[in-house]
């Protein structure tokens, strides 16, 4: 049995535009200056408090706890349930849903914190095809430690495993786990394909088939 480990923000999912509305909403509550959204763009990838620090180092203000701890939190509330701006990637969906119905174990791997990342995954009816989890605030450190991955393959019944990902935060964590990794290029990744580790790469999810034929063996 084989199973795929999906990163999801950049990979499955373009959710810039609602993380970028909502750490604007945060920002603008507190009376700081906001970033553009191609900056928080950037900054997606290593959970929310590595987004709140690289906005307060863009902006040039002062880490100071009780400010951070205020602005995180506004920016979770607003977080948790933001979905209408983001999108699937083209075939994502369908790509998914045929690897579940031809046997494949389907795991989820993120930075994002779970409420939110339950909350797009109920709201594009996508939930149900995945049987492991593990979340940026899970009991584990975030990516690119490879904790988080082996939890998911331990959650999920299959003994050949392979990671799709967008970043360099999903190339590394590969790297870290021991696990060959398909590279979606249209992500939030900013360094060249070609200096990142990885065992192939993919511009739409309807070429990912045939990359994952080739890594992994089929369903028995």
């Amino acid at each position: 049995m084989s199973g795929i480990i999906f990163d999801l923000d950049g990979t499955l999912i373009d959710s810039a535009p609602d993380i970028h509305a909502g750490i604007t909403a945060a920002l603008r509550q507190e009376n700081l200056p906001v970033t553009t959204f191609e900056q928080t763009r950037s900054f997606i990838g290593r959970g929310v408090p590595a987004l709140i620090s690289q906005v307060f180092a863009a902006k040039g203000i002062a880490e100071e706890p009780d400010l951070v701890a205020r602005l995180t939190a506004r920016f979770h509330k607003i977080y948790q349930t933001a979905v209408n701006l983001t999108l699937l990637y083209p075939g994502a969906e369908a790509c998914l849903r045929a690897l579940h119905a031809d046997g494949f174990q389907l795991g989820l791997c993120t930075n994002k914190p779970e409420k939110p990342t339950l909350a797009v995954l109920d709201h594009f009816g996508i939930k149900e095809l995945f049987s492991g989890f593990a979340y940026g605030d899970g009991p584990y450190p975030c990516k690119p430690d490879p904790a988080p991955v082996r939890h998911v393959t331990e959650m999920l019944h299959a003994r050949h495993f392979l990671y799709v990902g967008d970043s360099e935060t999903d190339a590394t964590t590969a790297q870290n786990s021991g696990l060959p990794i398909a590279l979606y290029t249209e992500g939030y990744r900013k360094a060249p394909v070609d200096q990142l580790y990885h065992d192939a790469s993919f511009s739409h999810f309807d070429q990912l088939r045939a990359i994952i034929d080739r890594l992994v063996p089929l369903p028995e």
